[in-house]
């Protein structure tokens, strides 16, 4: 490694001096010369076996599957800004270079947060950032130290046999890396070592059934009006519903892109953060590093600021669409003076800063005046710690991502600092910064988090992503994402605690706070005068609805909004249907009061040797044909991935009810294989269960056991 290491500080020191791009290429080659004649020094060892990959049909082998070509490995953790970064170089690259052409890209996940350990939360990741390559889960972080890597993102460039070239830290070095490969793949070929075989990839997002949302990111609720901005980064667009999830306007996707003006037209990349008030959305769109409004009055999208390419400036200062920034994550509005919002609050994830665009004229706190439209730093030295301090600029964030206001007494901005996993605090009186909950005393440690009720940096978090401050409770909640946690703050006392969320990845959808769970909430949304509290549930496509008066939860139904015109309200969703062949099991009649919950538990036994197969849309579906009204903000379907942990389906009995009696069906449909003969069936049953209701009964939970074998 010394070896190595020596000849790539002396290919860099060549590089700052060379004249031109022909001389670059010259050193390169000459560097390559130098550094092949010793590739048993610089050999990388093989993939060690039972390691976990995502889209290859199976593990790989370097020295197999992968001899012939030149390979970039590009060590990366799913939560880092600066690896999501390099992701853009990386798709160019392989759109320039295929594998036929000699070159594979291998994602090394060295994870940072226990977490990110997890296969499933890697492929979620996966799709979320449309990787297309094979990734290779270095849970243990074997390979990163047999490499002697140091920090993320790092690519090691590698030649067809195994041997170690070119090492690249950090982001930013696109253009060298495209010469690295181009210089590579050109001198491999003339000694006649690079094979054009292909590897055999299985796409992660082609084993997915489509759904309403995918991986929601943030969601603004404007009460005046009654409605609801979901950012549906899944699908690179902004939904806007009522709150009954009813979808009313449809803004971007599928795909993603950069266009403004018409909301028929308009394409994003990738949004988080949404802001909405008097018909106005603001949107952090990320991946376009852009500040966007949609005017819903006049149906028309603009760019408020970014230019659409990543930044590097770390003051600001210009007027928004001129000046660049940095992977905007999150929003809030903010008074300074007399006029009300008059200010816009950036998350900038990729500076690690608190940025601000001017709605009005105006300054900041012992600040010169600045015109409407201006992008600015507020506070952050755009150094990556968690370092408090008076002085706004002095103060270092680590990627914050979720902003709230807390107005009135408090006068401040609260910030989901997500790498230090903390809460923070900045006054927006003065700028200063202070810790609220999490982290530590020492500002270089990144890795104070875990996940424990406290007081003040005796409290931790892991990775909290959004922050919600509730006026009327006088409380600050948080979506804790790592932990899969939903956690509340008594600004006053410091004091955390867990308010739901068991600490695994799941999707128990309710009834109350003590047994709903979570897959990496992303944002927390408070509605309702207070009493509502939206949770955005990422990993599982959700909203769920936290009632804080009745301390019950639901997930809000997105209505289909695949094809939705966005001028139009969309139709109700479509329950999925069974086979004309199901099997139809009939329950005893149950006596339910009004505001009791159904606990449906499921137990499905399917023939020895089979199992379900992967990918294919096996679900449950609530029906009651003519009486829709009683799933008005309840889940009425979803998907059976596997028979041991099958959701608990919940269904809460309304406070007004319209009949006396109902028969109320829960559909289940199973696609499974057999094992030894590969036979593949689909499997339809339907549990009727008549409902009698009564208003002498307490509002309780009534568990219902429904059972099977096929």
């Amino acid at each position: 490694m010394a070896a190595a290491f020596l000849a790539q500080t002396q290919l860099e020191a060549a590089l700052l001096g060379a004249a031109g791009p022909a001389e670059k290429e010259q050193f390169i080659l000459q560097h390559l010369r130098k550094i092949d004649g010793r590739e048993t020094d610089l050999k990388v060892p093989e993939f060690d076996e039972g390691l976990e990959w995502v889209n290859t049909e199976e593990p790989l082998l370097l020295h197999r599957d992968l001899c012939g070509k030149v390979v970039v490995l590009d060590f990366f953790t799913y939560c880092c800004i600066n690896c999501m970064h390099l992701l853009p170089d990386l798709h160019a690259l392989e759109q320039k270079h295929s594998d036929k052409d000699g070159l594979v890209v291998v994602g090394v996940h060295s994870a940072k947060f226990p977490n990110e350990k997890v296969l499933k939360n890697i492929q979620s990741a996966v799709l979320r950032y449309n990787i297309t390559h094979p990734v290779v889960n270095d849970a243990d972080a074997k390979l990163w130290q047999e490499l002697e890597v140091t920090c993320w993102p790092t690519l090691v460039i590698l030649g067809p046999r195994g041997n170690m070239l070119f090492t690249l830290i950090g982001e930013g070095h696109k253009e060298k890396l495209f010469s690295f490969i181009s210089v590579t793949l050109k001198y491999y070929k003339e000694k006649g070592e690079i094979k054009d075989h292909g590897i055999k990839l299985k796409l992660y997002k082609d084993s997915l059934p489509p759904s309403s949302l995918l991986f929601p990111a943030k969601i603004a609720v404007d009460n005046a009006v009654g409605k609801l901005a979901i950012a549906d980064s899944g699908h690179h667009r902004i939904l806007v519903t009522d709150k009954n999830g009813e979808v009313l306007h449809s803004v971007g996707g599928p795909k993603s892109g950069w266009k403004d003006g018409s909301i028929f037209e308009a394409s994003f990349n990738s949004p988080q953060g949404v802001l909405m008030k008097d018909n106005i959305i603001y949107v952090a769109d990320t991946e376009n590093h852009a500040i966007r409004k949609i005017d819903l009055m006049t149906k028309t999208v603009s760019t408020i600021a970014g230019t659409g390419v990543q930044g590097t400036d770390q003051e600001g200062g210009k007027a928004g669409v001129e000046q660049s920034i940095s992977s905007p994550w999150d929003l809030a509005f903010g008074t300074i003076g007399n006029t009300e919002d008059n200010l816009l609050f950036i998350a900038m994830a990729g500076t690690h800063q608190i940025w601000v665009i001017f709605l009005e004229d105006g300054k900041l706190p012992k600040g010169i005046e600045y015109k409407k439209g201006t992008c600015i730093r507020f506070a952050g030295s755009g150094n990556e710690e968690n370092r408090n301090n008076s002085y706004p600029h002095k103060a270092g964030f680590a990627q914050p991502s979720g902003l709230s206001v807390a107005p009135q007494e408090w006068n401040c901005l609260f910030v989901s600092d997500s790498e230090s996993s903390t809460i923070r605090s900045v006054s927006l009186k003065d700028g200063a910064v202070t810790n609220v909950v999490g982290g530590e005393r020492d500002p270089l440690n990144l890795f104070a988090f875990g996940d424990l009720d406290g007081i003040g940096i005796n409290a931790k978090l892991q990775h909290p992503l959004g922050v919600a401050w509730n006026e009327k409770r006088g409380l600050l909640y948080v979506a804790d994402s790592y932990n899969h946690k939903i956690k509340v703050i008594d600004p006053k006392t410091k004091h955390c605690t867990t308010l739901a969320g068991s600490g695994k990845a799941s999707n128990v959808i309710g009834p109350n706070f003590n047994q709903v769970t979570f897959n990496e909430p992303g944002d927390v949304c408070v509605g309702e005068c207070g009493n509502i509290l939206y949770v955005v549930d990422t990993n599982n496509h959700q909203i769920k609805v936290f009632d804080l008066e009745m301390q019950t939860v639901s997930v809000l139904v997105i209505t289909s909004a695949d094809t939705v015109d966005a001028s139009k309200p969309a139709k109700p969703k479509k329950v999925p249907r069974l086979p004309k062949s199901a099997v139809s099991v009939q329950m005893a009649p149950l006596v339910v009061s009004s505001g009791q919950t159904l606990q449906f538990r499921l137990k499905i036994d399917l023939p020895e040797g089979a199992k379900l197969t992967e990918g294919a849309p096996s679900f449950w579906a609530l029906v009651a044909e003519g009486h829709e009204w009683l799933f008005v903000g309840q889940a009425i379907s979803g998907e059976i991935v596997d028979l041991v942990n099958i959701p608990e389906v919940f269904f809460v009995v309304p406070a007004q009810v319209q009949t006396n009696a109902v028969l109320l069906t829960l559909n289940v449909c199973l696609y499974f294989c057999n094992k030894s003969d590969n036979n593949c069936q689909m499997k339809g049953i339907s549990f009727k269960q008549p409902l009698q209701f009564s208003n002498t009964g307490q509002s309780t939970i009534s568990k219902v056991n429904l059972s099977f074998s096929i």
